[in-house]
């Protein structure tokens, strides 16, 4: 009997990790961070050892999917990690990032005890880069898309492009039960279709039964031109009128989506006297990752790239490695574009930037990204008058837009057509989702298919 575990990603958006037992097997799909306002749960001891997990396979490369990728391998998993190349490329400058922050905070949050004199209050960072670094020493499979790979006699996986970011995969595992052929999916985060750089999302034929995501699952995404337009329309309004844009960015396809956009728009004339700061040190080694893969790319893009055309880059663009570099962007009064990490404000560069020019009504706040409750990015969409920045109680007088045609994620119409291909299903589980939108996606898929469909509950058992 195959059995799954989620541990993550089960009622709420985050901390992707699902655990499948088949055959003996012990495969990890996923071990993300979780966001928001449960993050101290990312400290707690996993509920399952990781001695016993023959195989790791990772999705793709966002945080929420691999975050605690280093902390597994802290407390003793010695199994081997599944993914394609660019995710592995990418997870290691991603999880280096996170470690440095996650130290960086302990710094702070020491200091801070030391003046208190109560230094043992501190808790130790979840890891650190060493740790990471012991992630990559691991042995690692890098498969390619639809390649199919045999873990025993009787169990085989394969990755399928998921046209979410670079790299992005869902994961196929085919067993047998009982003599009978059976398979399970699970979806990982499904792209939406026609996106500006990535291939679109693969189908898969057959499965009998999916764990799905469902993070837009009560909704469709604007129309992609239109919030091409949309965003467009807010860059030129906001730098005409003498102000700034702050663009609160994932370093993962978001930056180079917009990148991109930019790029048109210096092509069109549209950014005369501007200054474009990427301020992101990750974001900016992300983008040298996907001109490593122009066969990732969509023809259009990946024929750029093949052809010695940088389409992320353009003459008003800066690069601001240094932090140094990143303060002296305060000294740009006007027409300053700054695109800087993490995409949910939580940390990073953005916070800064957002200090010094959410206050002031010229400028605006451009959110292109899903926020998580808890988050100073869901606080600002929300409508909140007041945010605390630095211990600081600041009034939001910048316009602010939230434009969520550029999802990476598939919306329910996206991920109902992919459903529709599959023959033989089951059964259908929803993972990857706030409660209360999977019940709308649940009533919808309903509505337009006969499959049951389940809620997942975080460690509920299920047999397969």
């Amino acid at each position: 009997m195959a059995n799954v575990t989620s541990y993550g990603a089960a009622s709420m958006v985050t901390g992707s990790c699902h655990l499948l037992e088949v055959d003996s097997l012990k495969i990890l799909i996923d071990c993300g961070m979780i966001q928001g306002e449960n993050w101290h749960d990312n400290y707690e001891l996993f509920p399952f050892d990781p001695t016993l997990i023959d195989y790791l396979v990772l999705t793709h490369a966002h945080i929420d999917h691999i975050g605690r990728v280093p902390k597994l391998v802290k407390e003793g998993f010695h199994g081997e990690i599944i993914a394609t190349d660019a995710t592995l490329d990418i997870a290691y400058i991603m999880l280096l990032d996170s470690a440095g922050l996650l130290e960086e905070e302990y710094q702070t949050l020491l200091r801070k005890a030391l003046r208190r004199g109560d230094e043992n209050s501190v808790q130790e960072p979840l890891y650190t880069k060493e740790h990471v670094e012991q992630v990559f020493t691991k042995k690692l499979r890098r498969v390619l898309y639809d390649e199919t790979i045999k873990l025993t006699p009787s169990v085989k996986l394969c990755l399928h492009n998921a046209g979410h970011i670079m790299g992005s995969a869902f994961v196929e595992v085919n067993y047998e039960e009982d003599t009978l052929h059976k398979s399970v999916v699970f979806s990982g985060d499904l792209g939406s279709k026609n996106r500006l750089l990535l291939n679109n999302l693969s189908p898969i034929k057959h499965a009998d039964a999916l764990f799905v995501e469902s993070t837009y699952g009560d909704r469709e995404h604007k129309v992609l031109e239109e919030s091409i337009k949309e965003f467009k329309e807010a860059i030129t309004q906001t730098i005409d009128a003498g102000g700034n844009v702050v663009i609160p960015s994932f370093a993962l396809e978001r930056t180079q989506e917009i990148l991109w956009l930019l790029h048109q728009m210096h092509q069109e004339g549209s950014l005369h006297n501007c200054h474009v700061f990427l301020d992101s040190p990750l974001a900016i080694e992300a983008t040298k990752i996907y001109k490593k893969y122009p066969a990732e790319l969509n023809k259009t893009l990946g024929l750029r790239v093949s052809l010695g055309d940088d389409p992320f880059d353009f003459p008003e663009l800066q690069y601001t490695l240094r932090k140094k570099d990143s303060m002296e962007i305060n000294d740009v009064e006007k027409r300053a574009i700054i695109i800087a990490g993490s995409g949910m404000c939580n940390g990073g560069r953005v916070v800064h930037h957002l200090k010094q020019r959410i206050w002031n009504p010229k400028n605006a706040i451009i959110f292109v990204g899903f926020q998580v409750h808890g988050t100073l990015g869901r606080n600002i969409v929300d409508g909140e008058e007041f945010v605390r920045i630095y211990g600081e109680d600041i009034k939001v007088r910048a316009k602010v837009y939230t434009i969520n045609g550029f999802s990476a994620h598939a919306d329910r119409v996206d991920i109902l057509a992919w459903i529709k291909q599959i023959s033989g299903l089951n059964l259908i589980y929803l993972i990857h989702g706030e409660t209360d939108k999977q019940e709308l996606f649940k009533a919808y898929l309903h509505e337009n298919i006969d499959t049951k469909v389940h809620i997942v509950k975080k460690e509920e058992r299920i047999h397969l």
